[in-house]
């Protein structure tokens, strides 16, 4: 597994944004594991979030022109892959993101930061029924840019309504590539070299039999 990937596990896990037990999700199934981005809340946890989200950007070989954050969990990832990739990559790229109300006074609109042109690059959390990342292509559309592709932090690699993920519907119907940092195939990797998580890799095996692509 690639550094960053281990990187962003053990931050993960750190910081309670990767927990394991029993989570009941909005579909109802009853999952083995669970991530939440909005647990990255300190500093020093989400520089190194940041670090892992452009070290995968730059591995991707995206082209791209500016980072798009969508409302809210997307701001604070795209602000701090903005500066990774600064510091980190030598790349100095603009970032934007949407206000989830227009405003109607001051500069006005719903997109602060950069402007919303050229090939954008969207950077989220995770992608589950697919819902959020549509809503940002009709943005991206509106504002007469392309999308260049979506960067995540974790794929579940987990069947919608259908026999595709939601992941596999966005790149099918836009015609762009989704990257993660991580999917679930990563984090069974680094659990598996854990002598005390072996009964947790199989819950995990079990739940992908029924629910995984």
């Amino acid at each position: 597994m690639n550094n960053y990937k281990t990187q962003f596990i053990d931050n993960a896990l750190d910081s309670g944004a990767l927990k394991f037990g029993q989570f009941r999700l909005k579909s109802g199934r009853l999952s083995p594991h669970f991530f939440n981005a909005g647990e990255f809340y300190r500093g020093r946890a989400l520089s190194a979030l940041g670090q892992c989200y452009a070290a995968a950007i730059v591995e991707s070989g995206i082209e791209f022109d500016v980072l798009f954050g969508p409302a809210y969990k997307g701001i604070t990832l795209a602000a701090a892959t903005s500066i990774a990739l600064a510091e980190q990559h030598g790349l100095d790229v603009p970032y934007c993101f949407n206000r989830k109300e227009a405003k109607s006074h001051g500069e006005g609109g719903t997109i602060v930061g950069a402007p919303l042109e050229g090939r954008v690059l969207i950077i989220d959390d995770v992608i589950t029924a697919g819902t959020a990342i549509r809503e940002v292509m009709a943005m991206v559309e509106q504002a007469g840019a392309k999308a260049a592709g979506v960067v995540i932090g974790v794929d579940r690699k987990e069947r919608g309504n259908g026999q595709s993920s939601a992941i596999q519907e966005v790149e099918q119907q836009f015609e762009i590539p989704v990257v993660s940092i991580i999917d679930i195939d990563d984090i069974l990797t680094y659990l598996e070299a854990k002598a005390d998580m072996q009964e947790l890799v199989e819950q995990i095996k079990e739940y992908r039999k029924e629910y995984g692509v």
